[in-house]
């Protein structure tokens, strides 16, 4: 079953935030998230908050959701005005699960139409959904490119069917380049998604999901490490010994094979586990998460951010659905982020991109770590003698332990 949400304090029904909130708000960009928390499948690996049809009980429908999203962005409009937080256009609105695209097209347009009509969009704006290979036709892409999508990042995962069934994903590999052409189609950008490391998978196999991926021409690739979730499917499978376990130097010889690649490609890496094939095109929704952006995230679950405040909802739709039908807030619970922890998150999603760090933004400790991760060649000497923490390779393998190196003891 999916995680438990974290601990916190109570969140207020009526969703006000404190006026700290709104320090520096038109400084800072606003994005909206919107949590499609349904799939056809549970994934063996997932410990996200989704749940299959079978799992939502009573008071919840996909049927329903869409106007159950729509009833937190007006609560989320009134809730912000209210709050004193200057009137902000969406930069990115990112629609994410769960497998948004098990919804009807037409929920997802009514959904974001929503969205624009309380807030607006910037010129340019990015307007992703993820969605499976096998949740989508050219009718339902061309739908969503009408509706104002931008771009969407297919669940590639793998392209060797043994990986595919370890991870329980139901689609064909020979469905991925079909969906790529009716995105390309409808005029609409493409990330593919890949997953390293899962057990059984060898170099090769890996090797050839990623020559495979890039055939395709994307413009964006996430390539993430298989992380075994407590509690998951996976788990229990490698807890007794039905598949074999996670290995770390596996995990980084996939990786340096994937940038190799990609690299090659002619994709460059903004992100440890992500690359784009222009600047431009790199996940504008997730850059603003790990510059510390604001966003409202919509949805069971969903978490949200605003001026240093974070909050998150109650996690189940039933749950989720009683709170907005009855005029209060669906937040479960809260955290107002002091000084010291906003710099330090800073440092721990900063030092992770291309552009690296402000070496400034460091502590005195911080600051003199700096020439010993030059020595061990895990930052860039000369981005560094210009003021910025900036990974290499090596560095990028041990970013965890680059990022623990530098943070305040």
């Amino acid at each position: 079953m999916p995680s438990v949400l974290p601990l916190g304090d109570p969140a207020p029904s009526d969703g006000l935030l404190p006026a700290q909130a709104a320090d520096g708000a038109g400084g800072r960009g606003f994005g909206l998230y919107v949590h499609i928390p349904f799939c056809a499948v549970r994934c063996g690996y997932c410990d996200f908050n989704t749940y299959t049809a079978t799992e939502l009980g009573g008071g919840a429908s996909q049927d329903a959701y869409a106007s159950t999203a729509i009833a937190e962005v007006e609560f989320a409009a009134n809730a912000l005005k209210a709050s004193g937080l200057p009137d902000r256009r969406m930069s990115t609105v990112f629609f994410g699960g769960g497998t948004p695209t098990l919804l009807p097209a037409e929920d997802l347009a009514r959904i974001l139409t929503a969205a624009i009509s309380e807030w607006g969009l910037d010129p340019g704006a990015e307007v992703t959904t993820e969605a499976n290979p096998d949740s989508v036709t050219p009718e339902s892409l061309q739908l969503l490119a009408d509706a104002g999508f931008t771009r969407v990042s297919f669940g590639m995962q793998s392209a060797v069917p043994h990986v595919l069934k370890v991870l329980d994903r139901t689609h064909t590999p020979s469905r991925v380049p079909q969906v790529v052409q009716w995105a390309r189609d409808a005029g609409l950008a493409v990330s593919l998604d890949l997953i390293y490391g899962t057990p059984g998978e060898s170099l090769e196999d890996w090797r050839y999901s990623l020559e495979t991926a890039l055939s395709y021409g994307p413009d964006h690739i996430s390539a993430y490490a298989l992380i075994v979730e407590d509690g998951t499917k996976l788990a229990a499978q490698i807890r007794r010994g039905e598949v074999p376990g996670i290995d770390d130097d596996d995990h980084a010889d996939k990786y340096e094979l994937a940038d190799e690649l990609i690299s090659a490609a002619g994709l460059g890496w903004y992100e440890v586990s992500n690359w784009s094939r222009t600047p431009e095109q790199a996940c504008r929704h997730n850059l603003a998460y790990w510059r510390g952006d604001d966003w409202w995230g919509i949805g069971p679950g969903a978490h949200s951010h605003v001026g240093g405040v974070r909050w998150w909802n109650v996690k189940h739709p039933t749950a989720y659905a009683a709170r907005l039908s009855s005029g209060a807030s669906p937040a479960a619970g809260r955290e107002t982020l002091d000084a010291g922890t906003r710099s330090m998150e800073r440092i721990m999603l900063e030092a992770r991109l291309s552009s690296g760090l402000d070496i400034e933004a460091l502590d005195a400790s911080g600051r003199h770590a700096v020439a010993g991760l030059i020595a061990d060649k895990l930052v860039d000497a000369a981005a560094a003698f210009q003021g910025r923490l900036s990974l290499t390779l090596k560095g990028r393998l041990l970013a965890d332990a680059v990022v623990r190196r530098v943070l305040p003891d």
